[in-house]
């Protein structure tokens, strides 16, 4: 991943001036960076020709895309690839395009790492194919995501504007009242596990998403990137205040120490065992395959607030789906980004509880008004949909986030199993992630 990164750092100066990870010009449909030449008539003619298309994603609503997709366009084949999620799948892309093989049409890719992949010109800029007159159909954040420099790299999928997701059956039994404050989800955290030493409020055994999410809420600002200039600083009052409020969580054992996404968390939301979550919008689907049991007996409210009071949000996780520029077939594959981002495909994944990013969903009041059966038949997308509006501005990721978060555990991660606190595992972090960025040509403050 060094020499992937330090290519990247080295070749597209120009693009990081331009991208300042904030925003993009939205008169420009270049970028320095993995430029696709074609056109919406090489699209159309693409889809006549039809092919086959390798499609790289984790997210489940995808089967019903590719088979929405090959319903319309009866002459393409779609080979759909779970090569991982998240880092495992990123590390798995990277590998395939060093080595120059193997590598996907189409991959999907969060939005923290869109402006790593776009900087090592793995991404195809996809502006020429039209995509640029989209931006209008989506929520500013996602779109920003896959815009850096002014180029187009690759379509928003999702958002994750996160909500409290709750065990409403535990939380009666136990007298818990919803929280309102961070303070206030501490404070029911103990009553809780004091209650019953086998029910925890929530688990975390330390996660690079949660972390940053957590922090941006609480109004920090850890990443600063200005061209090739980035600053790292885990001591500002947002990240500060995260680590005050969350080490006690830790501290006296108030988390469960159940690894995310395995059999074993699942049955814990299932069973009671973990009564609520601070996550993304995305997870309805997620809790009613996975925690089937439990149906009926969640709810979902808006997120603590860091101050009482308050409305702020976050983003939480949310993805895009990407052309590889080493794609042979760049124009039908934009097609199929096209078709699962703003066309059918996209209903289908609402249908199979995605959270959308596209403007008009949001403010559909058939959208709005959908009761949710898992959650005892609230319309929980009205509250996903303040959050969406409620995301706090000015968030930045490192243009080499995708290292950064590999890096956790071994920094942050240490203070869930060592006597190392939260302040002091962000500063490790702080400090790890600027001497690789350093080593990859950027100027690390």
């Amino acid at each position: 991943m060094s020499r992937f990164l330090k290519v990247a750092a080295a070749a597209t100066a120009a693009m990081l001036a331009l991208a300042a990870c904030g925003g993009n010009d939205d008169k420009s449909t270049g970028g320095s960076s993995g430029s696709a030449s074609g056109s919406e008539a090489d699209v159309t003619a693409a889809l006549a020709k039809g092919g086959n298309l390798t499609v790289w994603a984790w997210d489940q609503t995808i089967k019903d895309v590719k088979a929405g997709f090959e319903k319309k366009y009866p002459n393409v084949k779609v080979n759909l690839v779970n090569a991982g999620t998240g880092d495992k799948q990123y590390t798995a892309l990277q590998n395939a395009v060093a080595a120059g093989n193997g590598v996907p049409d189409v991959a999907q890719v969060e939005y923290y790492a869109v402006l790593q992949f776009a900087l090592s010109k793995s991404l195809a800029n996809v502006a020429g194919y039209g995509a640029t007159s989209l931006k209008s159909d989506f929520t500013p954040g996602p779109w920003n995501a896959v815009t850096p420099g002014g180029g187009v790299y690759g379509l928003p999928l999702d958002s994750g504007p996160m909500a409290l997701f709750y065990n409403k059956e535990v939380f009666d039994k136990y007298g818990i009242t919803v929280p309102t404050t961070w303070t206030q989800y501490v404070d029911a955290a103990r009553k809780l596990h004091k209650a019953n030493p086998k029910v925890y409020l929530t688990g975390d055994t330390g996660d690079a998403g949660f972390t940053t999410s957590m922090i941006w809420q609480a109004g920090g600002k850890p990443y600063t990137v200005d061209g090739t200039n980035v600053t790292i600083n885990f001591a500002d009052a947002g990240s500060s205040k995260y680590a005050t409020t969350w080490q006690p969580m830790i501290t006296e054992k108030l988390v469960a120490s159940i690894p995310p996404w395995t059999d074993q968390w699942f049955k814990a939301l299932g069973d009671g065992t973990i009564a609520s979550l601070p996550t993304g919008a995305w997870m309805p689907g997620n809790l009613s395959t996975g925690a089937a049991a439990a149906s009926g007996k969640w709810r979902v409210a808006p997120m603590p607030q860091w101050d009482a009071g308050g409305s702020a949000s976050a983003e939480n996780g949310g993805s895009s789906l990407g052309v590889l520029d080493k794609s042979a077939n760049k124009a039908l594959a934009y097609a199929f980004v096209k078709y699962a981002s703003v066309e059918e495909g996209k209903d289908l994944r609402i249908k199979g509880g995605a959270f959308p990013s596209t403007t008009a969903d949001l403010t559909s009041p058939a959208f709005l008004d959908t009761p949710f059966p898992y959650f005892g038949g609230q319309k929980a997308n009205q509250i996903f949909a303040k959050s969406a509006q409620n995301v706090v501005t000015g968030w930045s990721y490192l243009p080499f986030q995708v290292y950064a978060n590999s890096i956790f555990n071994d920094t942050v991660g240490k203070a869930y199993v060592s006597s190392t606190s939260l302040a002091d595992g962000l500063k490790a972090w702080q400090d790890q992630s600027a001497k690789y960025g350093t080593e990859q040509g950027f100027t690390v403050k």
